[in-house]
């Protein structure tokens, strides 16, 4: 099958364009390919798009004149996130299977109560209910019965058996727990409950393993310690000389995919500690991003920011939110988990502005023939919610907590107590140092470890 040319690639300002009936521009590539069934030669169109509030991705779809064979086929062509996810969801009652779920092809999908998994990679990725992905597994449980009812049947019979324990999950008599884990993090789970935490959905956001980054094809097998060991710093580049220089390195967009440039600089913020901050500005789209990554170590304490907004310059105070931080206004009941908005060096209301896009604008299940009234009614009602906090028409207030100590948020006073904003250091759970990585770092000995290898 052949390549897209670079010409058409680099002429083009979107690759991925949205799906739309009115673009007349928008049309398959057709390549002249081999028909696996009669060895003849057939076409093969090529459409790359991409669907709104989703991904990108890849339609292909072949056709063969000489023996009627058809196939399709849609691949994904998403950016791959930082982080793994995990999304677990208790299921008790018939509205949580009706659930929408998005699952990509790298997902692997539980439930422990019949001992059930599908592995990543043998399913496509496909956008569908929590039913929708039981009928799914019985569809392709069911797909080969006749032949092996000839063959093993007591195969068959035990496979049969299982088919009808999967069916009655539909029927929720007894809980169960789905568990979708995506190692790409580009799966997702709906909460109906939002912009409110959901009791019955635990998320968790994880640090993909070696052979998940080779799985995903972001790692070679013989990566790794070689290319460590090659590095060497260069003659006079200290860290004084990268806080008075802006480095730039290039990049594609996150919204068009189109080349794109990021700058990268060390800032010291005052009375807090150094960050790495990184902007990326897109010409094709005008896309404008920027991302804050801690520039030192892990502190030894979690911490907990809590601010009571009560005075329109609270508006502007510097607001450092790190990857790992979550975020909470209890007048809303409204929690926002680590990595939900990703790092960013704002203001307090830069970030409340990124909270209601994100929660209101972006969300794929408020738009659409599947949206459901109720849903995005309580969803514009937050955000007219936010609105009213920005305009101090509404008394609240805002908590940071960061297990990670990496986020900060600007005290007006200082060095003096700032009487609005109370800071809380506290010792972090066993569950929240799995989740940055803590408990499997070693810290002492590691250098004997590795000269004993070599």
């Amino acid at each position: 099958m052949s390549v897209i040319g670079e010409e058409e690639v680099r002429g083009s300002k979107a690759i991925f364009k949205e799906i739309s009936a009115d673009d007349e521009d928008q049309q398959p590539t057709v390549i002249e390919s081999l028909c696996m069934s009669c060895f003849e030669n057939g076409t093969t169109r090529l459409l790359l798009t991409k669907i709104p509030f989703f991904k990108e991705i890849i339609i292909s779809s072949f056709t063969c004149d000489s023996c009627g064979g058809s196939n399709t086929e849609i691949q994904s062509a998403g950016k791959i996130q930082e982080q793994g996810v995990v999304y677990t969801l208790a299921i008790k009652t018939k509205q949580d299977i009706n659930r929408e779920v998005i699952k990509s092809d790298s997902a692997t999908t539980r439930i422990p109560e019949l001992d059930f998994e599908i592995p990543p990679f043998t399913q496509k990725g496909s956008l569908s209910t929590v039913e929708g992905l039981i009928d799914r597994a019985v569809s392709g449980l069911e797909q080969d019965q006749a032949v092996r009812k000839a063959t093993a049947p007591e195969v068959a019979a035990k496979i049969e058996e299982f088919v009808e324990k999967l069916i009655k999950l539909k029927d929720v008599e007894t809980p169960f727990t789905l568990i979708i884990d995506d190692s790409s993090g580009n799966s997702f789970v709906e909460n109906p409950f939002a912009p409110q935490r959901d009791e019955a959905l635990t998320v968790t956001h994880y640090k993909r393993t070696t052979q998940q980054d080779i799985q995903l094809g972001l790692k070679a097998d013989d990566d790794d310690e070689e290319e460590e060991e090659q590095v060497e710093e260069k003659p006079g580049s200290t860290i004084e000389d990268m806080r008075n220089e802006v480095l730039q390195f290039n990049t594609n967009c996150p919204e068009c995919n189109a080349p794109a440039s990021t700058n990268m600089k060390l800032v010291q913020i005052p009375h807090f500690k150094e960050v790495i901050i990184m902007a990326t500005n897109c010409d094709s789209c005008g896309h404008r991003t920027n991302e804050v990554k801690s520039g030192g170590a892990t502190e030894k304490q979690g911490t907990k920011i809590t601010l009571h907004i009560t005075d329109p310059s609270d508006m502007t105070r510097d607001l450092l939110k790190s990857e790992t931080c979550s975020i909470l206004i209890p007048e809303l009941e409204f929690e926002l988990g680590m990595a939900a908005v990703g790092g960013k060096f704002t203001t307090l209301e830069g970030l409340l502005k990124d909270i209601k896009h994100l929660i209101v604008s972006k969300n794929p299940f408020t738009l659409g023939d599947s949206s459901n009234p109720d849903l995005a009614g309580k969803l514009q009602l937050f955000g007219k919610k936010i609105d009213q906090i920005i305009a101090l028409e509404l008394d609240a207030h805002i908590v940071l907590d960061d297990p990670a100590g990496s986020s900060y948020l600007q005290n007006v006073y200082a060095p003096d107590p700032d009487p609005e904003m109370k800071t809380e250091h506290y010792e972090r759970t066993f569950e929240q140092n799995e989740d940055l990585g803590l408990n499997d770092m070693k810290t002492e000995g590691y250098l004997e470890g590795q000269s004993a290898d070599r």
